[in-house]
């Protein structure tokens, strides 16, 4: 039986969908929140069509947005009876891209605030990443107590936790 937490898209996430930013185009960050988790079964053909393994399901993730070229970000379930907001966060791009955003629902928040966006992560250096207000305030209002820290050790802690996350992702691909 899969956990209700799975089904139950977290209302910091809903919240991030609502809030209008402040800066857009070129110079805003590039990701575009769902209103709710990519069903299973498309996120199963959206993993099977990355791998090129048809046997894969995607229960190991829950698809919670993408970015403009239609690379997705996901929470990755390998914490067993953890929390769907306790997952670590990750990018897989549509040009192969591969990172790990943030440990959690709570990191993630803070790197969004702080104006960055999976492309961000995945090839730095390309863009100022710019403070987002609204995603302050919902950083604020929804993430743990303790767990505001700068985008560049966020992304440090996760890389250190992870830091096999790319070579988890490649082994399922024939």
């Amino acid at each position: 039986m899969i956990p209700s937490d799975l089904h139950d898209f977290p209302p910091a996430l809903t919240a991030v969908a609502a809030t209008p930013r402040a800066h857009e185009g070129d110079e805003g960050i590039d990701y575009e929140p769902f209103e709710g988790f990519l069903s299973p079964e498309d996120t199963t053909a959206w993993l099977r069509a990355w791998t090129g393994d048809e046997a894969l399901d995607g229960d190991a993730f829950r698809v919670i947005g993408q970015n403009g070229a239609g690379g997705y970000v996901a929470f990755w379930r390998v914490r067993p009876d953890r929390h769907v907001t306790d997952q670590p966060v990750v990018f897989c791009g549509s040009e192969g891209e591969m990172c790990v955003l943030a440990q959690d629902l709570s990191g993630f928040l803070w790197l969004l605030a702080d104006g960055y966006g999976p492309i961000d992560v995945a090839y730095p250096g390309q863009r100022e990443p710019l403070p987002e207000p609204g995603l302050l305030a919902v950083a604020e209002r929804y993430a743990d107590a303790g767990s505001r820290r700068p985008a560049p050790e966020i992304l440090a802690a996760a890389a250190a936790e992870f830091p096999d996350f790319e070579e988890t992702i490649e082994a399922l691909c024939p």
